[in-house]
C-alpha cells in the first residue's frame, strides 16, 4: 500500500512516501520562517519522484494532526483533504508528538518527553513510556516553571523538541537529558499509520480538523484614531 505522509505541525515540513512500512522517500526541511504554504506541495512532488511513483498510485494519506503551529496545521489538513477527496483514498491522523519520540525508544530512557515551543514559557507536551511508547499522560499545553516534571527527578528522561530549550533552563531534574534538534517528522508516522490502517481507525475527511489544542490568537490591529 503506498501512503503519502504529511508533516506541517512545527517548522519542519516534512513528506514522505511509504510502501506499507518501507520508507520509500523523504522530503523535509526545517525553516525558522515556517515555509509550509511554500514548499509543501513542491516537496510532494519531490517526494513522488524520488519514490519512483505517480500521484494516482497513492492509496492513503496520512497526516501528522497536531498539537502545533496553527498556520501549519491548517495548510497540512486543507491539503490532505484535498489529496483524499481527489484520490478517493482514506485520511489517516497521528498526533504529532508521537513522531518525535520514535528515534528514542528503547534507548534506556524511563520516559521520552516531547516540547513544542509554544510562547513564552509554555509549551505542548505529552509523557511516553521510554520503552514501549506508551502514552503516560495526555497532550496538553503546559506552562513551564521550577517544579515541572518533578514527580519524576528519579527516572531517567530526555525531552526533546525546540521547547527543551528553555526547559533545560529552569527544570531541576538531575538525570534528564535534552535534546532540541527533534521537530516532528513524516518519517515517523508510518509506524503508527500502519496500526491505524489495520484497525481501519480512519478519518471522516469531511469533519476532520487538526488538533489545535488551543484556540488561534491573531495580533489585533491598533485603531485608527479619528482625526476629524
Amino acid at each position: 500500500m503506498k501512503i503519502l505522509y504529511l508533516e506541517t505541525s512545527s517548522k519542519n515540513c516534512s513528506v514522505a512516501i511509504s510502501d506499507d512500512e518501507k520508507l520509500l522517500c523523504l522530503t523535509e526541511e526545517v525553516s525558522e520562517n515556517y515555509k509550509q504554504s511554500e514548499s509543501l506541495h513542491t516537496f510532494v512532488e519531490w517526494a513522488l519522484e524520488g519514490a519512483g511513483i505517480s500521484i494516482q498510485d497513492i492509496e492513503a494519506v496520512s497526516l501528522g494532526k497536531g498539537p502545533g503551529s496553527y498556520t501549519g496545521l491548517r495548510i497540512g489538513s486543507s491539503s490532505a483533504k484535498g489529496f483524499c477527496y481527489g484520490l478517493k483514498v482514506p485520511l489517516i491522523a497521528v498526533n504529532s508528538l508521537e513522531s518525535m519520540i520514535e528515534p528514542f525508544l528503547g534507548q534506556n530512557y524511563d520516559l521520552i518527553i516531547p516540547l513544542i515551543d509554544a510562547r513564552r514559557m509554555e509549551v505542548y507536551t505529552a509523557i511516553y513510556d521510554g520503552k514501549t511508547g506508551d502514552d503516560v499522560s495526555g497532550t496538553e499545553a503546559k506552562i513551564l516553571d521550577e517544579t515541572s516534571f518533578t514527580e519524576f527527578k528519579d527516572r531517567k528522561i530526555i525531552f526533546v523538541g525546540d521547547g527543551a530549550l528553555k526547559a533545560k533552563e529552569i527544570l531541576q531534574l538531575p538525570n534528564a537529558e535534552f535534546n532540541a534538534g527533534i521537530y516532528p517528522s513524516a518519517q515517523y508516522l508510518v509506524k503508527k499509520t500502519m496500526e491505524k490502517i489495520r484497525d481501519k481507525a480512519f478519518e471522516d475527511i469531511a469533519y476532520f480538523e487538526p488538533f489545535y489544542l488551543k484556540d488561534f490568537h491573531g495580533v489585533k490591529k491598533k485603531k485608527s484614531q479619528d482625526l476629524t
